[in-house]
């Protein structure tokens, strides 16, 4: 058994170096960075803040967007940052965006490998254009659009499959408002959560961090109270230690998506419970680094 443990971290490790190798190699080309402050602790959860720019931009409107974000000071150096792009304009973002914000995308097909799946791109290739995130298991794809939508056991395949391929994962659930009115939040994102961790080695848990996304506040200018987000962030927290390990619920970093913006982040950022934000409209303004900034 040691071996095959052995081993494993040997493939994980491997992969995590390629991943670097890709990564290092189309961002040495872009603008650097700044940051300010210290690093999070010995034993500290670093906040992650992510911007979804869902199907919005155009070539013109994210180039002078990024070089906003390319002028817009420091980044706090207790804050990982990274922008999902659509997919069309992921190379935009890998040429132009400042280093020190991560490039993701918003989805992946779950078959592992390239072949006869039109339309669908895999983690792997996302990877090799210089990707280190991918959202997965966002309530518009669970809901679907026109489209069937994304079930439980389809989210967490698309984890997975981004997972070996070597990207980093901000895993979205959440519950809507009837399910929060009646009382069933933590049903809800149990049932998210479960084919996940059913799924997931401890170990892959280094890579994900779980985006509570409440469905009622994406997009509404609705926002849960900093008490009720906290409540529901521990309560996840909670669930992944007594469903995967006191360890992984400790280190996992849990967001917070649902109308965050500059005018909210310090509170909610505050929560002890709350590492961070996926954050929609907000991450098209300007005010997405007043969200990065309210953890100062």
């Amino acid at each position: 058994m040691k071996g095959i443990m052995d081993l494993v971290k040997g493939l994980i490790g491997k992969a995590q170096e390629e991943t670097d190798k890709i990564v290092s190699n189309i961002t040495h080309k872009r603008p650097k960075g700044s940051s300010v402050g210290e690093p999070a602790g010995d034993g500290g959860r670093q906040y992650l803040i992510g911007g979804n720019w869902k199907c919005n931009g155009t070539t013109e409107s994210l180039t002078a967007l990024i070089k906003e974000f390319n002028n817009a000071g420091p980044i706090p150096a207790n804050v990982e940052v990274a922008i999902c792009a659509p997919s069309i304009y992921l190379g935009l973002c890998t040429e132009k965006l400042r280093e020190d914000i991560a490039v993701g995308a918003q989805n992946c097909g779950a078959n592992a490998t390239g072949g006869a799946y039109t339309g669908e791109i895999t983690a792997s290739q996302f990877l090799g254009v210089g990707c280190v995130w991918v959202i997965i298991g966002h309530s518009e794809r669970r809901e679907g659009f026109g489209m069937a939508g994304e079930d439980e056991e389809l989210c967490a395949k698309k984890l997975k499959v981004a997972l070996d391929s070597g990207l980093k994962v901000m895993f979205a659930i959440g519950e809507k408002k009837e399910e929060r009115e009646n009382g069933t939040t933590m049903d809800v994102c149990a049932k998210q959560l479960a084919p996940a961790a059913k799924l997931l080695s401890e170990s892959d848990w280094a890579n994900v961090a779980i985006a509570y996304e409440p469905v009622w506040a994406i997009g509404t200018g609705l926002t849960a109270t900093p008490e009720m987000a906290q409540e529901t962030h521990a309560s996840i927290r909670e669930w992944v230690a007594e469903n995967v390990s006191a360890d992984v619920a400790k280190a996992v970093r849990i967001q917070y998506g649902g109308s965050m913006k500059g005018a909210n982040a310090k509170d909610l950022l505050a929560q002890p419970d709350i590492d961070g934000g996926l954050i929609g409209g907000a991450s098209l303004q300007a005010d997405f680094f007043n969200v990065i900034n309210g953890v100062l």
